[in-house]
């Protein structure tokens, strides 16, 4: 088959900007001119808005719009898209709902069906303005207003296929808005605009967390999954997920400093660049101030580091800090640590990672500490295998940045090491440190340990540690004198040398 006429096509290709550049990156560069797209999604999900972002960009760029609606008037819709900065007054109106006389009336049709009358009208109407303002997108919110009007199903699909080559012809962008039902994420009594669109955006809403998905993008095809979608005072904002490109970087497993001498021993003399590490362990163990430590000890040998705190206010967190002697105001105010409070029924997973992937291209820091794991579960809704795709893709883009990321992880378990996470997340991990209470002849002590460390030597014995006012994190000494510390039940060694003599 000869290449030119495809090749002449592709370069015909016009993209349409939907009024949201992250959207536009969903579709793989935007909308395609002259072609209709679906946006679906249950009440309340932001489809209208969507579609008046799609206008606002029009008028922006100089371009006619039309905005055929059916159940907000012109009025109200103009209002509430006010109030969240978006500026559609010069789009033209057409209004195909029934007007405030419709219970006043009394008209009869004879000898003719009643659809069959409206359809003709709404027909009738679209054409007319269509065609006196050759507009160069249309947005019809919602489409199934036209759907109430026709007969039968049958009807209904040869109005749209209509409807649709009337648009395409002309050139007409045009987004059209469904609403489904709670029970169906992608269905109607009518469902056949799925197929005769050549694209579809569908919105969801579950437990107060939007999401948008482009299961379907003729041409262009769209980037898959689930991402993150919110409704802010500037309009629709849209969080892809983050996908790690390939990098041809050259690893550079150059050590960094905890600045603290005991812990890079246990580490066998640091933290990696480009690695992330785990610090896990049950709640109050010392996990927050283990990763404040190797926050300090980063400024301290001349780098900076940001940190997410998920679980506590910032004041609360240097507060505890400098307690036990970390200078965290000082750092901060120099700037070579950058503290930012995170509420993970605010955000969702994608927006925090765009926040961290932002300040990491402004900040080139040395280390990213997040504390916690737990917080950020939150954010997914307690979605354990989309928590892991999403913190695969944000900490394998920080390693490909040669960043070394810390992040604390909390146990379900006060004693013992049932397993190295709370989720399965362990592959993700290159060093795993674990924090444990061991309970020995009725003293409770604080254990610490390495029980993950992909590149070089470590110690592999556990240490007893306290958190001292002034000093912060004191490890001790090795717990030679125990065994059992991974399993929850230590044992002295004593016993065991006692048993063998007596057997």
């Amino acid at each position: 088959m000869p290449d030119g006429p495809l090749d002449t096509q592709i370069e015909e290709i016009d993209l349409v900007p939907s009024g949201i550049p992250e959207l536009d990156d969903l579709l793989n560069g935007g909308y395609i001119r002259g072609r209709t797209y679906l946006v679906q999604g249950v009440s309340g999900t932001g489809k209208s808005l969507l579609g008046q972002h799609f206008l606002e960009a029009g008028l922006n760029d100089d371009e006619t719009v039309v905005y055929i609606h059916g159940e907000e008037s012109r009025h109200d819709i103009l209002v509430n898209a006010a109030l969240l900065g978006i500026d559609i007054r010069d789009a033209e109106f057409l209004d195909i709902g029934p007007g405030t006389d419709f219970f006043a009336e009394d008209k009869s049709y004879n000898l003719v069906d009643t659809t069959e009358v409206e359809s003709e009208r709404f027909t009738a109407d679209i054409k007319q303005v269509i065609e006196n303002v050759d507009p160069d997108r249309v947005l019809i919110d919602p489409i199934t207003q036209l759907q109430y009007i026709e007969r039968d199903e049958y009807q209904y699909r040869k109005r749209l296929q209509s409807l649709i080559r009337f648009l395409r012809k002309r050139e007409v962008t045009t987004v059209a808005t469904r609403t489904v039902s709670t029970s169906s994420a992608t269905s109607t009594t009518y469902d056949d605009f799925d197929s005769l669109s050549d694209g579809v955006v569908t919105l969801s809403l579950d437990e107060g967390e939007r999401r948008i998905a482009v299961p379907k993008h003729r041409g262009l095809g769209q980037k898959d999954g689930s991402h993150g979608l919110e409704i802010r005072v500037g309009g629709v904002e849209v969080y892809p997920q983050i996908i790690p490109e390939h990098d041809d970087r050259t690893f550079d497993p150059e050590l960094i400093s905890t600045g603290y001498d005991a812990l890079d021993d246990l580490l066998g003399g640091g933290i990696e660049r480009g690695t992330v590490s785990f610090i896990s362990g049950p709640t109050g163990i010392g996990k927050s101030t283990t990763g404040a430590q190797i926050l300090s000890g980063v400024v301290e040998n001349g780098g900076t580091a940001l940190g997410y705190v998920f679980e506590e206010s910032i004041d609360q967190f240097i507060h505890r800090s400098e307690t036990l002697g970390l200078p965290m105001s000082e750092m901060q105010e120099s700037g070579s640590i950058r503290l930012t409070e995170t509420e993970p029924l605010v955000r969702s997973a994608e927006e925090f990672g765009q926040h961290v992937l932002d300040q990491a291209e402004d900040y080139e820091p040395d280390a990213i500490f997040i504390d916690g794991l737990s917080g950020y579960k939150i954010s997914l809704q307690g979605d354990n295998q989309r928590l892991v795709r999403r913190l695969h893709g944000l900490t394998r883009v920080l390693k490909n940045r040669g960043i070394a990321v810390i992040i604390t992880d909390e146990a379900d378990r006060l004693t013992g090491i049932p397993k190295a996470t709370s989720t399965d997340t362990s592959y993700i991990a290159d060093n795993i440190v674990f924090l444990s209470y061991v309970e020995v002849d009725g003293e409770l002590d604080r254990a610490i340990g390495v029980v993950k460390k992909r590149l070089g030597d470590f110690d592999n014995r556990f240490h007893q540690f306290s958190i001292k006012p002034g000093e912060g994190l004191v490890i001790e000494e090795p717990f030679d004198h125990v065994r059992g510390i991974m399993q929850g039940a230590p044992t002295p060694r004593s016993q065991d040398k006692s048993r063998s003599t007596d057997q």
